[in-house]
């Protein structure tokens, strides 16, 4: 069924209120921003038909067979620790959220929103589109300050930055992507109204509001990990961060400088080489190629660097296979990729969990898109712990006070829709 919306806005709304009643929803929202790559601009998955729950040991196996039997649209997360499925490594850092590895469903109602028109797939699309409509809008009230802890003090994090930059100095990594996780505990939040406020106040390209019984995934990411579209592959690493500027000739020049930047530009670099050689393991030989190198891009409250890399699939190869090889993204490991997993896992004192990790959909045609799961608030209701974690990229020549701050610029947006004590 194919509907035309007077107030999309309003519709959005109502429909996004309407499907968090169900037990799973994946709501997928592009905020407008163009690009080439988007098969829709707003994407609601309700309800389940079938889905797939599981942990590190044989996930990318059992999402295979679970595409193999729905092969229609499908949504869902891969949290970061299958990297211990793709490679030889172990999570032993503390998890306050307890979210499985991976989960996807297949949806009862799927809503598509693209230039403007609207599309139900359901075999109860009429009812569903008067069920949205009589949504009575829930006025949301304002969030009590969360009081929020973070597992390093600022030294902390700082003298942990100097040891990092020690093995870069011996050679044991060249870059990587330091994390830090802000957390709290006895935390009571109302899901939907902290991610419409999130959505309004950081309106970005890869927003995801993910529902999964008692857990709630509230994310406002700029980045996409990779999709599918069609034979080919489209991998798009941020690394490269700078604060926006309310004035408009400071805002450009900041825009320049960082375009400009030798440290943003190595850490750049670096992450579209690791990206590349990950797509070798899925490409067709010699179509590995940059579309874009060091591309400038505005969001809210940031700029921030994005290159784009493409490649032809592999004939044979499956869409989860695809994924597989080139998980966990280059942009949140660092290089090379297996030694900065390593020693995050030394250095950081939380398990990423969802973090890092990435949020999407199959669609029939099996293509996909897949986001990378940053400037996003976890919480899990049943236990009220509330997560988030914000990183940055630590190179050789990185000034750990300005790593730290940029940390907490980029966890700007979740603080303010919490109202956070700190």
């Amino acid at each position: 069924m194919i509907a035309p919306i007077k107030n999309l806005p309003l519709f959005k709304q109502k429909a996004l209120q309407w499907a968090s009643s169900f037990d799973a929803v994946c709501y997928l929202e592009s905020n407008g921003f163009n690009d080439p790559y988007s098969k829709f601009d707003t994407l609601i998955a309700i309800g389940t038909k079938d889905e797939v729950t599981t942990h590190a040991g044989h996930a990318f196996d059992q999402l295979e067979t679970f595409r193999q039997n729905n092969p229609g649209w499908i949504t869902g997360f891969f949290g970061y620790d299958l990297k211990n499925e793709t490679e030889r490594l172990l999570s032993a850092n503390p998890d306050g959220l307890e979210f499985p590895d991976l989960y996807f469903f297949a949806p009862l109602h799927l809503i598509i929103i693209k230039d403007g028109k609207t599309e139900i797939i359901s075999d109860e699309s009429e009812q569903i589109f008067k069920l949205i409509d009589q949504q009575e809008l829930i006025m949301y009230t304002e969030q009590l300050a969360i009081v929020l802890k973070s597992r390093f003090s600022r030294q902390e994090y700082i003298d942990a930055v100097k040891g990092i930059q020690e093995h870069i100095s011996r050679g044991d990594i060249y870059v990587t992507n330091f994390c830090q996780e802000f957390f709290a505990e006895y935390a009571q939040i109302d899901p939907l109204g902290i991610f419409i406020q999130l959505n309004e106040v950081s309106p970005n390209p890869f927003s995801t509001f993910f529902k999964w019984k008692d857990n709630y995934i509230l994310g406002a990411s700029p980045e996409r990990f990779l999709a599918k579209r069609g034979n080919k592959l489209i991998s798009q690493p941020i690394k490269g961060t700078a604060k926006r500027h309310i004035d408009v000739q400071v805002d450009e020049q900041i825009k320049q400088q960082l375009r400009n930047h030798p440290k943003e530009l190595q850490e750049n670099v670096m992450i579209v080489d690791l990206v590349r050689n990950d797509l070798t393991r899925s490409a067709k030989q010699g179509t590995v190629k940059t579309e874009e190198l060091f591309g400038i891009h505005s969001f809210e409250y940031v700029h921030q660097m994005i290159s784009t890399v493409v490649c032809e699939l592999q004939e044979g190869l499956s869409a989860i296979q695809a994924i597989k090889n080139t998980f966990p993204m280059g942009s949140m490991t660092g290089a090379p990729k297996i030694s900065a997993m390593q020693l995050m896992e030394q250095y950081e004192r939380s398990k990423r969990g969802v973090y890092s990790g990435a949020i999407g959909y199959l669609s029939p045609d099996n293509d996909f898109d897949l986001n990378v799961v940053i400037r996003t608030l976890l919480y899990n209701s049943a236990n009220q712990y509330l997560s988030f974690h914000a990183g940055s990229a630590i190179t050789y020549h990185a000034d750990p006070e300005k790593e730290y701050e940029e940390c907490l610029l980029k966890a700007q947006a979740v603080m303010e829709v919490l109202g956070v004590t700190r």
